[in-house]
């Protein structure tokens, strides 16, 4: 018999507070943005561009665009062909490789890498490389960066890829006494000779195109001395694919 003065204790209820389940989303979301901050800290712009097609609606991808087919420049490829990301992966690694190289040459404006619709672009400083109006390779000052740019060609994960060699110069005219009757002329020799240098250090020739594009596709203004001595320069680009 149950004493009259014992009261009998309540049951708490089964499971986990409610607040607890806000509280766990939340901590959830804090870290899946720390990890999204920790790993985009280390990986290219294309990947980035793909986290962030995968939230609809944010920035400049409005809602179910995500989806659709459109260009990805730095892969090459469509949101149809995601399958090929793999690939798209590889120049990503090309190009972590080729900034940890060419450091030095970053810093010092010899050597610029970027990212476009043609791949993944390795301007070199036309001035460091050729005497004006010239297109002999200066090859005492270059030979160390060019044997290194060899070695990068010559990776095994890039071994499948086309590169191409473009040529440019500023917007001055060649002159009539010359060497070179244009511009196309001089663009056209000076890509043809950091092949050859590359062919020597062991590159496979069968996987390069020779591009002159002149003074038609300057980088910046050609109104100062600064910005013609930028867009004098030799373009090395592994192609993405599908590209021509």
């Amino acid at each position: 018999m149950v004493e009259s003065g014992r009261r009998k204790k309540k049951c708490p209820p089964e499971g986990a507070a409610d607040w607890l389940l806000t509280y766990g989303d939340m901590v959830t979301l804090l870290l899946t943005f720390f990890v999204l901050l920790f790993t985009t800290a280390t990986i290219d712009g294309y990947e980035l561009r793909l986290i962030l097609a995968a939230f609809p609606g944010l920035g400049n991808y409005s809602g179910g665009n995500t989806f659709e087919p459109g260009p990805l420049a730095e892969l090459g490829n469509t949101i149809m062909s995601l399958p090929s990301m793999e690939r798209g992966r590889a120049l990503s690694e090309a190009r972590r490789e080729a900034v940890s190289i060419f450091e030095p040459e970053i810093r010092s404006n010899l050597v610029r890498i970027t990212v476009d619709e043609r791949g993944l672009v390795i301007s070199l400083a036309s001035d460091a490389f050729f005497e004006s109006a010239s297109a002999e390779v200066n090859i005492e000052e270059t030979r160390e960066l060019l044997q290194r740019l060899s070695l990068l060609l010559s990776n095994e994960a890039l071994s499948e890829r086309t590169f191409r060699i473009e040529g440019h110069t500023d917007d001055i005219a060649t002159g009539s006494g010359g060497d070179y009757a244009s511009n196309w002329d001089l663009a056209a020799a000076r890509s043809s000779g950091v092949l050859r240098y590359l062919v020597d250090y062991g590159v496979d020739e069968s996987q390069f195109q020779l591009m002159s594009r002149g003074e038609f596709a300057p980088i910046v203004s050609n109104e100062t001395p600064e910005g013609r001595a930028y867009n004098r320069r030799v373009d090395v680009i592994i192609l993405t694919e599908g590209t021509l």
